[in-house]
């Protein structure tokens, strides 16, 4: 499974990695206090053969015999692990210390020289692995020289057990220093991700439209990303200008032809030409409500999908309900207005004024004496608009809510303007759903994203 979480690779990261360090360091320093305890075995073995080489005689019977024990109590302790053996090539114990009760050491057949030590690991009584120091000493009375054999040697599970307790006694040190390890790797995760956060609040709050660029002290390694996302940022508003700029020139030259055939109607119309003058009309006002839809797609496809401006729907409502007011089929009708104090939501005004001008302008159409606005603010917006009309048949109004559906062509009773509607609320990404309204007439809710 792929973590698509950058601190979470981070810190899996240490999680795997911290222990694993741990686990080699411990391992480390346990193999070397056992080579360091296997070294002062080996000093204290050395120093006892040379004692006991030192203690070794031959007698006027010339038997051989020790002047004078061992100090260490270990040796007249049973199995006590600790062990000292003298022999020669006809008696294999010759002389061995008490704690080998009646064991004995089987020391190997190697070839001896005079002051060698040889060292050997070799199985000891009571199933003990013993570390020997095996040296030869040469007794020479006067009849012949005598060839000794005089070892010492110490069971090597009392180095074992020192391995052991000395692991035991580091484990908790090393729980103690992954723990602070896995702290310290949170907070320098957490301190080196921050410039991230900064960048993602960032980018909301340009995208919910209260800042224009990325502002703030950005490191090193961020500010070439910071740099460029303004750039990007800069040129999107350079080219939303021109596009502006462009549906402006465009609309204005529209209007001049659009005239002239109103002019040229009602000339006709003075030349007792009705007819043809009210097709001209018709076909005047058709190609001026298309080249308005065309003028406003065009806009919201150049300003981008989401739009980075802020409006206050209460005025924006308010506004388009007063002007229709004055137009003489909206000063017929009675107006019923339940809005908040304000209410801001994420979309270009020049948008939201078409939006709501369009649904108002359709309710007033249709209306036959009463329209209802209502607006709630919160996290979202909701604007619901009724009417006291006809309606839409209840068959229709699912395919109203379709996106992309043409409702100008598929809907009776309603033109471009829910056509112009779908077409701003598909570019914002705003609900936008339809509805038998109480009144009677058709009811539509928006459900704007607040800001």
């Amino acid at each position: 499974m792929r973590i698509r979480s950058l601190r979470a690779r981070l810190l899996a990261a240490a999680g795997l990695s911290i222990p694993l360090a741990l686990t080699l360091a411990g391992l480390g320093l346990v193999t070397l206090f056992e080579r360091h305890v296997e070294r002062r075995v080996d000093n204290e073995l050395a120093t006892y053969l040379r004692q006991l080489v030192g203690r070794v005689e031959l007698d006027s019977e010339g038997r051989i015999h020790i002047t004078r024990e061992l100090m260490d109590v270990r040796f007249d302790e049973p199995l006590s692990g600790l062990y000292w053996q003298v022999q020669d090539d006809q008696r294999p114990t010759l002389l061995r210390s008490r704690s080998l009760w009646d064991e004995t050491m089987e020391l190997p057949r190697d070839n001896l020289r005079s002051g060698d030590v040889h060292r050997h690991r070799l199985p000891g009584p009571a199933g003990q692995t013993l570390l020997v120091r095996e040296r030869q000493v040469i007794l020479e009375p006067a009849d012949r020289a005598r060839r000794l054999r005089v070892a010492v040697a110490l069971d090597r599970g009392e180095i074992e057990a020192a391995r052991e307790a000395f692991a035991a006694d580091m484990l908790p040190y090393l729980l103690v220093l992954a723990l602070a390890l896995m702290t310290g790797t949170w907070l320098q995760v957490r301190v080196g991700l921050s410039p991230l956060e900064q960048l993602r609040k960032g980018v909301l709050a340009i995208r919910g439209g209260h800042a224009r660029r990325l502002e703030g002290d950005y490191p090193h390694e961020v500010t070439p990303l910071v740099d460029g996302i303004n750039e990007l940022l800069e040129a999107r508003d350079h080219s939303v200008e021109r596009a502006r700029a462009w549906t402006a020139d465009l609309a204005h030259g529209l209007k001049t032809p659009l005239a002239a055939l109103g002019a040229d109607a009602q000339r006709l119309r003075d030349a007792g030409h009705g007819r043809m003058a009210n097709d001209l009309d018709q076909l005047s006002e058709a190609m001026r409500r298309r080249v308005d839809r065309e003028l406003i797609r065009a806009r919201l496809r150049s300003a981008g999908p989401a739009g980075s401006g802020r409006s206050d729907v209460v005025r924006v409502v308010a506004g388009v309900a007063r002007t229709l007011q004055r137009t003489p089929r909206g000063d017929g009708l009675e107006w019923h207005m339940e809005l908040p104090r304000e209410a801001q939501v994420t979309m270009d005004r020049e948008d939201l004024m078409e939006l709501v001008g369009n649904l108002l302008d359709n309710a007033v159409k249709w209306a036959h004496g009463s329209v209802r606005v209502r607006v709630e603010a919160g996290s979202s917006v909701l604007v619901a608009i009724a009417d006291d009309g006809p309606g839409v048949p209840r068959e229709h109004l699912e395919r109203l809510g379709n996106r992309g559906l043409r409702l100008d062509e598929q809907t009776q009773g309603h033109g471009l303007g829910l056509a112009i509607a779908l077409d701003i609320v598909t570019a914002y990404g705003v609900d936008m759903t339809f509805s038998r309204a109480d009144l009677g007439g058709l009811e539509v809710y928006l459900k704007l994203r607040g800001a």
